[in-house]
């Protein structure tokens, strides 16, 4: 049998890790753009300098972002480390320039103007979830029926971007309209189960460990797709959770239709939560805790951005 081609090896590798299917896509796509970048010469046959170089040519030719430059560095370091055994030590590229830029954050008021013109039921859901409770828009859609709890009023946001679990809280204004959004997705499993389908992805190895669990009702998402679709990786028909992008559209819809002129996306619902706790007076650690941050600094950018201006200083012509 002949040996497989590397981004082949590579994209297996980064399957027995149990990484994601977009950062699968994202970490391939950069070996990719790696190799084609040095002209096709294998990895084997390059090292440190080679690596050195090519972010050097994002930071400075391409003019990445600090993330994305970091993404390429990892996924390159993957490729070594975990395909080929070979560790890269003493890479010193010309890191991107990070910008200091404040996060963009909409007034109570402003929140509420979007709102209303979200017109889809369910979209508009998804939207006061994510800034009645701080959640990113993927773990919003990634929600299962099992991790929330109604009884408690808490969401468990599994599988976050730092691997990790965290609890956030459930809006009670939201309890009955979800309950009865859940009503709705019951019924659409129980009809994906008589028509022989049913099952959802199950992260892991719980699929074979628990192989009746992926048609459970707790299992099922939120928020699932409208359409049965191949799971890419396993070919399995299923159906999926909804995709980011439609509400992504519907959002920027919506507040160019309420007037709002700041640029407006769902991760601004999640900026908007923040903020409007910090000037509600929560202790900013308990904040941290729901935003899922590992560090206090990160959630502290929201203080510069309170409703009294930079560093909630007043203004002496408004004293």
């Amino acid at each position: 049998m002949a040996e497989k081609k590397l981004l082949d090896r590579a994209r297996d590798r980064i399957r027995v890790k149990h990484y994601s299917i977009r950062t699968e896509q994202t970490y391939l796509q950069w070996m990719k753009d790696f190799i084609l970048f040095h002209h096709k010469r294998h990895p084997a046959e390059m090292g440190s300098p080679e690596v050195e170089a090519y972010l050097t040519h994002l930071a400075v030719e391409r003019n990445v972002a600090p993330s994305t430059q970091n993404v390429a560095m990892q996924a390159i370091l993957f490729l070594y480390k975990e395909v080929l055994d070979i560790h890269l030590t003493g890479i010193d590229a010309l890191r991107a320039k990070k910008d200091k830029r404040l996060p963009v954050v909409l007034t109570k008021a402003e929140v509420h103007r979007v709102l209303q013109q979200i017109t889809d039921p369910t979209f508009r859901l998804q939207a006061k979830l994510l800034y009645g409770t701080g959640m990113r828009l993927l773990e919003c859609l990634r929600l299962r029926v099992k991790d929330v709890d109604f009884g408690q009023h808490l969401i468990v946001v599994r599988d976050t971007k730092g691997n990790e679990d965290r609890v956030t809280l459930l809006p009670e204004q939201l309890e009955s309209i979800l309950q009865e959004h859940l009503t709705h997705v019951k019924s659409l499993h129980q009809s994906d189960l008589e028509a022989g389908y049913g099952a959802v992805y199950l992260p892991y190895a719980l699929e074979r460990k628990y192989p009746n669990a992926s048609r459970e009702w707790g299992w099922q998402y939120v928020f699932p797709a409208s359409k049965l679709s191949v799971d890419p990786r396993s070919g399995v028909t299923r159906r999926h959770h909804a995709d980011d992008s439609t509400l992504q559209r519907a959002v920027r819809t919506a507040a160019q239709a309420s007037g709002v002129a700041k640029p407006v996306s769902p991760h601004v619902f999640r900026h908007s939560f923040a903020t409007h706790l910090l000037e509600a007076g929560y202790d900013i650690r308990t904040v941290q805790e729901l935003l899922g941050h590992k560090d206090v600094r990160t959630t502290q950018i929201y203080t510069h951005v309170l409703n009294r201006g930079p560093k909630a200083v007043r203004s002496p012509l408004d004293s």
